[in-house]
């Protein structure tokens, strides 16, 4: 059977987001308010600001605008993979913050238990699963790779080095060679019930969020910051920016970041044969070592979700409604889906979706402070949301403290990335590198010259 045959009843919209546990968006704000904190964004990024800054003065007034509904963006669309990392990944920390990788590993795996005790302490429930991940070699230059990696990452945490035989034990699909499990560092959850559950525990610490109220603009207004909306005003002492993949208030930082579109399909639910047939008992989510590589995952109903390999820009760095769809990418994420596990044939895809993530030239998240240390951001997780976004709260918060932490003194948090150069520049460079990974992944990972180029450019981009 061809593979597309089993999206012929999926549904364009993101699996997540039909849960019926969906809450009610929250009314427009309407008039003019003011507040000691503005926080700009209802996905992670906000709802954490929000949340922490009750935590730490529960006296602070604080006020959450969100343009259309909360977790209905990436936070509602994404894959559920709740990572320790700070960094995408050993390699990129490594590479790119060689003194600081032990700090920013500890700080990681601390940010992670603060997620899950977060989840058990409000009584978040998100399918919260600590399961940790698989990274698989699916071609033999992969595995020697993974060897390498693992010499690393064994310094760092509780990784374990599987042969062939051992990674089919887990996961039994005949494309695997071999795999680094990462035994503690990753969570599987439902990321828009983690949305959401962040909303209620936010009112329910008298956070007041409105919905339907999207930023128009900013500006200084005496003492503190006047933030425009469509019926009114906010009025705050302090603002922190969680607008990520949307174009920043401070327009500075908009040459920063660009937006690319990842797609992901959802299966039906496995029956006990089907899952039989391919083991995963420990549940773990899996990504594979290529450049263009996918993401899957097993939901609460025993679901498949399988996402990534295109990632998409468009010129002009465009975020679009329209964009969501892209029915030759899910084709191709079909066809790969049944080559890794081709004992599933039959099984059909219920849902197919896209959404827009924000990235920079780092890869990993990027802060900045702008109006006279009133206003803060955190921009530029490249897929790292999940987790990163609740440290990345903390150092806004910090950052408007103008107090120095462990965070604050980080170069992570000092520097910025280079920004991206501008149209068509940037569209013919993100055009050429998207090429060269495809010919890299094709040609036993050998990188051609304009990759090696970027990675001593400090573009480059290892896992």
């Amino acid at each position: 059977m061809d593979p597309v045959h089993a999206l012929r009843d999926a549904k364009p919209t993101p699996f997540w987001l039909e849960d019926p546990g969906r809450p009610d968006a929250n009314s427009a704000l309407t008039g003019d308010v003011r507040c000691d904190l503005l926080v700009v964004g209802g996905g992670y990024s906000g709802l954490w600001t929000a949340l922490i800054a009750k935590e730490r003065d529960p006296g602070r007034d604080v006020v959450l605008i969100e343009a259309e509904q909360t977790g209905w963006a990436a936070s509602g669309r994404n894959g559920g993979f709740c990572a320790a990392s700070l960094t995408h990944g050993l390699g990129n920390g490594l590479e790119r913050w060689p003194d600081e990788l032990a700090a920013l590993e500890q700080l990681g795996a601390r940010n992670l238990q603060s997620i899950e005790d977060a989840v058990a302490t409000y009584g978040i429930d998100c399918d919260w699963e600590r399961t940790g991940e698989l990274d698989v070699a699916t071609e033999p230059h992969q595995v020697e790779e993974l060897a390498e990696l693992y010499e690393l990452a064994k310094q760092y945490g509780d990784y374990e080095l599987l042969d062939t035989d051992a990674v089919r034990a887990q996961v039994a699909s005949p494309t695997y060679l071999g795999a680094l499990w990462d035994k503690d560092g990753v969570a599987m959850l439902h990321p828009a019930k983690l949305a959401w559950g962040l909303k209620q525990t936010c009112e329910r610490l008298g956070v007041r969020i409105f919905e339907h109220t999207k930023a128009l603009d900013i500006a200084e207004s005496g003492p503190g910051m006047a933030v425009r909306t469509p019926y009114g005003r906010v009025l705050a002492r302090q603002v922190a920016l969680g607008t990520n993949v949307f174009p920043s208030l401070v327009k500075r930082i908009r040459p920063y970041t660009v937006p690319v579109y990842d797609y992901a399909l959802m299966t039906e639910p496995l029956s006990a044969e089907q899952l039989a047939a391919i083991g995963w008992q420990g549940r773990q989510g899996i990504g594979d070592g290529a450049n263009q590589f996918h993401y899957y995952r097993l939901s609460a109903d025993n679901r498949i979700l399988w996402g990534g390999y295109d990632a998409i820009y468009h010129y002009g760095a465009k975020v679009r409604a329209e964009y969501d769809q892209r029915p030759q990418t899910y084709q191709t994420l079909a066809r790969h889906f049944f080559r890794t596990f081709p004992q599933l044939e039959g099984l059909r895809f219920t849902h197919a979706w896209g959404g827009a993530i924000d990235t920079c030239t780092r890869f990993s998240a990027f802060f900045d402070t702008a109006h006279h240390g009133k206003v803060a951001l955190a921009a530029g997780y490249t897929g790292l949301g999940v987790g990163a976004t609740r440290f990345g709260a903390e150092v806004m918060l910090d950052l408007l403290a103008g107090r120095p932490t462990e965070r604050t003194a980080l170069e992570m948090v000092r520097r910025k990335p280079l920004p991206f150069p501008p149209e068509p520049v940037r569209w013919a460079g993100i055009g050429i590198t998207k090429w060269s990974l495809d010919r890299a992944d094709r040609n036993a990972g050998r990188r051609n010259l304009w990759l090696k180029t970027m990675d001593k450019l400090g573009l480059g981009f290892d896992s």
